[in-house]
């Protein structure tokens, strides 16, 4: 699947072409100097999740119905803390890690320990096991997050930059 992210002034817009040939698309505000879903595709990619946003948009299902399922099935928040339906669990453990690199790159940067404690009472708050892997795989998700970041940075408004997800990471809706 291509992931086309655009850069806008207020919000950035995201549009993908599956294997398949549907396409989807939404917008999302800005809630920091990079596009949010970015984040998501380097962690989730990382990591093999192919249950996370982008392996279940890669598989048919409608960004908007990744939200729903992950609201119906008890993604944690400060307001609704309890343990999720199994179904969501790769959605909440990439959150919270996407978390934890979106206040790295806005505060200048955290290695590998830090990005841990942080990510690990996200984890415990949200009621799901850290990801397989996770403390040996955070270089990697930073080597090829951080060019992409640096490009973001670069790119004018109305740029776009092309991403492109795995098939072997696609959950069929």
């Amino acid at each position: 699947m291509q992931i086309t992210i655009t850069k806008g002034a207020s919000a950035d817009s995201v549009t993908v072409e599956r294997a398949d040939g549907s396409r989807a698309g939404f917008g999302f505000p800005k809630k920091g100097p990079y596009p949010h879903d970015a984040y998501h595709f380097f962690v989730e990619r990382e990591l093999g999740m192919a249950a996370g946003f982008w392996g279940l948009v890669a598989g048919g299902m409608a960004p908007e119905d990744v939200q729903a399922m992950a609201l119906a099935g008890g993604h944690a928040s400060a307001k609704r803390a309890e343990v999720p339906d199994a179904a969501i669990a790769q959605l909440i453990q990439a959150e919270r890690l996407v978390e934890c690199f979106e206040a790295a790159s806005w505060s200048g940067g955290a290695d590998d320990a830090a990005i841990m404690a942080m990510a690990e009472p996200g984890w415990a708050a949200g009621h799901v096991p850290p990801p397989a892997g996770v403390p040996d795989r955070l270089g990697a998700i930073r080597d090829d997050l951080d060019p992409f970041l640096a490009a973001w940075s670069a790119l004018p408004e109305g740029g776009a930059l092309t991403l492109e997800w795995p098939e072997h990471l696609e959950t069929r809706a």
